[in-house]
C-alpha cells in the first residue's frame, strides 16, 4: 500500500497509469461549513514541475493534502499513478534527540528495512542534499536551510516517483531560499520525478515549474494553468531575463485580477 513522507495510508485514492496525479471536480468542505476547493479539475504528467499559487486560504495545501490521500475530497475524486511517494511539510519537522542522519532514516525505518540498507538510503540522500559532513550533528547545529535540506534528503531516501512539497522555502531568508531552489531544480533535473510544489512566490513557482496553477480565493477555484516555456536546467540567471519576468507578469496579473 502506499505511503508518503508520513507514513500515512493513501487507499483513499484510486490509481492511473496515465497521469500521475488527476483531480475531477474535485471539492473539499469541511465540517464548520468552510469550502477550501470548489470544482477542481487538474492533471499532472508523469515527469512535470507543477507550481501552485494563490492567496492565503485558497486551499493551495488542502489540495496537496489530497494527492497525499491525507484528506479525502467532500466530492469529486483524486487519481494518482505510482505508489511511490515523498511529502515535504512547511517546516523541517526534525526530531532534536536523533541525529541529523536518524532523521534523514527515520521513513526507511518505519518501513521496516534492514540497518544497512537505512543508512546506506540516508547516506546517499545526504550527499545528494550537500549534508554529509553533518550527519553525525544534531539538528540544532543546522541553519534553516541545512534543516530543510535533511527534511528534503528525508522525503529522497524513498526514491519518489512523486514529490509533493508545501511551501518547504516560505521561512527562509531570501537568499537561502533562491539557493534552495536552484538545489531543488538540480536534484529535479537528475532524478526526474513529478513534483507538485505550493508557494506564495509567483517568481518562485515560475523559476521552478515547467506549469503554473493560478488559483482563486476561497473558495478555491482554478484561474489558469499557464506553461513555462524555459527549458531546464535553469540556473540562477534564469530570473533576469525578460521571458522569466513576462511569464512572472503574465501570472501576477491573472492573480491580481482574480483578487478584483
Amino acid at each position: 500500500m502506499a505511503r508518503v513522507d508520513t507514513m500515512h495510508d493513501v487507499d483513499a485514492r484510486t490509481l492511473t497509469k496515465e497521469l500521475e496525479l488527476s483531480f475531477d471536480r474535485v471539492v473539499k468542505r469541511y465540517p464548520t461549513g468552510t469550502t477550501a476547493l470548489d470544482g477542481i479539475d487538474l492533471r499532472v504528467r508523469r515527469g512535470d514541475f507543477v507550481a501552485v499559487v494563490g492567496p492565503s486560504g485558497c486551499g493551495k495545501s488542502t489540495l496537496l493534502r489530497l494527492a497525499a490521500g491525507l484528506e479525502s475530497p467532500t466530492s469529486g475524486s483524486v487519481a494518482v499513478g505510482t505508489e511511490s511517494l515523498g511529502f515535504i511539510f512547511q517546516e523541517p519537522t526534525l526530531l532534536p534527540w536523533r541525529s541529523v542522519r536518524r532523521n534523514v532514516e527515520l521513513c526507511v525505518e518505519l518501513r521496516h528495512l534492514d540497518k544497512a540498507t537505512r543508512r546506506a538510503r540516508a547516506d546517499s540522500a545526504l550527499a545528494a542534499v550537500g549534508l554529509s559532513d553533518f550527519a553525525d550533528q544534531l539538528p540544532k547545529t543546522l541553519s534553516g536551510g541545512m534543516k530543510m535540506r535533511a527534511s528534503l534528503a528525508r522525503a529522497l531516501t524513498l526514491a519518489p516517483e512523486v514529490l509533493l512539497l508545501d511551501e518547504p522555502f516560505g521561512a527562509l531568508d531570501e537568499m537561502t531560499r533562491l539557493d534552495m531552489q536552484v538545489e531543488l531544480l538540480r536534484l529535479y533535473t537528475e532524478r526526474r520525478f513529478t513534483a507538485m510544489f505550493i508557494t506564495h512566490s509567483v517568481s518562485e513557482a515560475v523559476f521552478l515549474a515547467n506549469r503554473v496553477v493560478a488559483m482563486t480565493a476561497r473558495p478555491g477555484r482554478i484561474a489558469g494553468v499557464l506553461d513555462i516555456d524555459l527549458p531546464y536546467p535553469r540556473g540562477p540567471e534564469l530570473r533576469y531575463t525578460p521571458q522569466f519576468t513576462a511569464h512572472v507578469a503574465r501570472i501576477s496579473a491573472l492573480l491580481q485580477g482574480e483578487s478584483r
